[in-house]
């Protein structure tokens, strides 16, 4: 049979699968190329802060710029990003974070970049690129259904893809800051964004689920504090939640305070440069890849809370005394591998208790809730390391943050509340617990913001 046009149904048909499937293609892209982005920015910032300043301490504040806002694009973002449309919100999230990073080094080179305007612009990609990412996250659901995709396997692909352009872009950075400056590399970061936003304002054009919510109340201030305030009481009444967003909360804040002053500072001093850094971090978010694709293997045959203790041990102290006691890379690649394996399994973890906690009509309000809770101490973790370094010495800081870290992880063997990790149960509403939860997250040395986020234990314990 012959469809008009001279072309065959099915042939048709098929054709109308593939472009199904454009959109969901079209998310992991932009995602991948936004989050290479990212991880230039982890390490072509603080680079470039140390270059230009000398100071730990003014790097430190740096990243309190950079991670400040997102706290605060945290609380707000939710009804935003409906009532303004996903697509939209990615769009502009992208071109204002390429704006503000290309300014740097133009300002720089001009001779009139001044301490001042570095914090300003990093607090402005703090602000804009969080929305972004959480715009482009919420849509899998629906396009995973557009391309007749399982949602476990585009949940999969999502993680995967984040994970690799995370260490792709490491490791790029690494090479790129060596050969050609950090403040060379902003100009490749700018580019990264933009290509992320036209892929988004071309591939997601006509979408439903992407474009302004129709029919929702206008968001007026009682609104916004209703839906916040219902958020935050399911939150609080919820002990479980509420024993993982501390945690995270604390682990956020240190992971911070690793990526944005210690390691690249103990690289600079200790271990002969970016690539060093580029190489570790890399490797870092190669093994979480690995640790994540194992745990959703053969994940499901293991009580949880014994695995994400185990996960969480691994993930951020021993990085931190092990880069105490040596100066060489090997033993802190070593390290750093092992902790990224571990990191590996917590996600998919965090997920899975969420969607299984939180009812479908909640998620949206529970997870800003949840996000800017665990947010809370990432804007001190740079500052508070900075200044450490400064007045106690590179050392003692790692010491400290470990001993820190290492108390914090113990939470889930320690308090009878994560118990409940290992009893599932069924939200009203659920969605397959493979779905990427605006839950709480537990960063690596990727953040789940720009120029923090993302050493041992991110957006995200994103990004």
């Amino acid at each position: 049979m012959t469809a008009p046009g001279g072309h065959h149904a099915d042939t048709a048909k098929g054709d109308a699968t593939r472009r199904d499937r454009v959109p969901l293609a079209t998310v992991l892209a932009a995602n991948a190329v936004s989050i290479t982005g990212n991880s230039l920015t982890l390490i072509g910032v603080p680079w470039f802060a140390l270059d230009t300043t000398g100071s730990p301490g003014k790097a430190g504040i740096v990243a309190f710029c950079a991670a400040l806002p997102v706290l605060v694009s945290a609380i707000a973002g939710g009804p935003v990003i409906d009532r303004l449309g996903r697509r939209r919100v990615s769009v502009v999230s992208d071109l204002v974070c390429a704006a503000a990073l290309a300014a740097i080094p133009l300002l720089n080179r001009a001779g009139l970049l001044q301490f001042w305007m570095l914090c300003a612009l990093m607090a402005v990609t703090g602000l804009f690129h969080a929305p972004g990412e959480t715009a482009r996250s919420v849509l899998i659901p629906d396009l995973a259904r557009r391309a007749g995709t399982p949602l476990s396997r585009a949940a999969s692909l999502y993680d995967a893809v984040s994970r690799g352009a995370r260490m792709t872009g490491a490791a790029l950075a690494g090479l790129l800051v060596a050969f050609i400056g950090a403040d060379t590399v902003l100009y490749v970061d700018t580019a990264t964004f933009a290509v992320s936003a036209l892929l988004v304002l071309a591939g997601l054009r006509g979408i439903p689920s992407a474009e302004p919510l129709r029919g929702a109340p206008p968001l007026s201030p009682a609104a916004y504090r209703a839906d916040l305030r219902e958020g935050y009481a399911f939150l609080l009444r919820t002990r479980l939640l509420l024993g993982i967003n501390f945690a995270v909360m604390m682990t956020n804040g240190l992971s911070l305070s690793w990526s944005s002053v210690l390691l690249p500072l103990h690289a600079r001093e200790e271990l002969g440069g970016s690539a060093s850094l580029g190489l570790l971090v890399a490797v870092s978010g190669g093994c979480a890849l690995v640790g994540a694709l194992v745990y959703g293997a053969v994940g499901h045959r293991f009580p949880r809370r014994p695995v994400f203790a185990a996960g969480f041990l691994l993930t951020g102290a021993p990085a931190y005394l092990t880069a105490a006691f040596t100066d060489t890379t090997a033993p802190l690649l070593v390290a750093m591998a092992l902790g990224g394996l571990g990191a590996g399994v917590l996600n998919p973890i965090l997920t899975t208790v969420f969607y299984e906690t939180v009812p479908e009509e909640l998620r949206s309000r529970v997870g800003g809730a949840s996000t800017a809770s665990v947010l809370l101490t990432a804007p001190l973790g740079g500052l508070a390391a900075g200044f450490l370094v400064e007045r106690t010495g590179l050392t003692a800081a790692l010491l400290t943050m470990g001993g820190v870290y290492f108390l914090a992880s113990v939470s889930p063997l320690v308090f009878p509340t994560w118990r409940a990790m290992d009893a599932p149960r069924a939200a009203p509403g659920g969605i397959p617990s493979a779905a990427p939860a605006p839950g709480p997250k537990v960063s690596r040395s990727e953040p789940s913001t720009p120029g923090p986020g993302r050493g041992p234990g991110g957006t995200t314990p994103r990004r």
